[in-house]
């Protein structure tokens, strides 16, 4: 399964020297000069890692990881050619999940990359489904948003497992109301509505999957689908 990588550096032949290994890997790749660019490219694409240089002119790394942590859990890997703690530190205080010091091996950090990834999207099973970023394992009611632990009610996991299931499909209140609750439930239909406000509210960042269509129900997006 292909990922994708945004590659922020303002060093050209750095971010073909790396692009060029990751592409290799069976990657795809995009790529920006400085923060600035780099957030438009964020918001634009469905971005599942990100590889990040610090000192950049317009936005440096540090204000680019941080803009990043408002909108998302991405991991991100910070690229600097100073190794004292102090930045490390900083780096890890911003949200930063692995840190390599120029100059480094290109081998070497795909490696790092693989493995981040590895952990931050694991390889999906019988059991699990795996969603732009979300993990849900049905046995064992495992839900995670990119490695984080999310709590669910029963109720609210059923939904969620319901709507996977039935991705890019618009769903009446009435199909919903049937599927998760039963056709021997006679509660009202606003039941169906108070749990899926519930459910993006858990969903946080990741809450646009839900969407609703308008006279109909809702539909679970298949933007980003893996």
């Amino acid at each position: 399964m292909s990922k994708t990588i945004l590659i922020v550096d303002d060093e050209e032949r750095m971010r073909f020297l790396i692009g060029a290994y990751l592409k290799k890997e069976g990657f795809t790749v995009f790529e920006a000069e400085n923060g600035k660019d780099a957030l438009k490219v964020f918001k634009e694409n469905t971005i599942e890692l990100v590889v990040l240089d610090i000192m950049m002119p317009i936005m440096d790394g540090w204000e680019t990881c941080k803009e990043i942590r408002k909108i998302s859990q991405v991991p991100v890997i910070m690229l600097t050619a100073k190794a004292e703690d102090e930045d490390q530190l900083l780096g890890f205080e911003l949200g930063t999940d692995n840190y390599v010091t120029k100059p480094f091996s290109p081998k070497i950090l795909t490696a790092k990359i693989k493995a981040l990834l590895k952990r931050t999207y694991p390889d999906g099973n019988n059991d699990d489904n795996f969603f732009d970023g979300l993990y849900i394992n049905e046995k064992s009611h495992e839900f995670k948003i990119y490695d984080k632990d999310i709590y669910l009610s029963p109720k609210e996991f059923e939904l969620l497992i319901y709507f996977i299931k039935n991705k890019g499909i618009v769903l009446s209140r009435e199909q919903i109301l049937d599927s998760v609750w039963g056709t021997d439930y006679y509660g009202e239909l606003r039941t169906v509505d108070t749990h899926i406000k519930r459910l993006r509210e858990k969903l946080g960042e990741k809450a646009y999957l839900i969407s609703t269509v308008r006279g109909t129900g809702y539909k679970f997006e298949t933007k980003g689908y893996a």
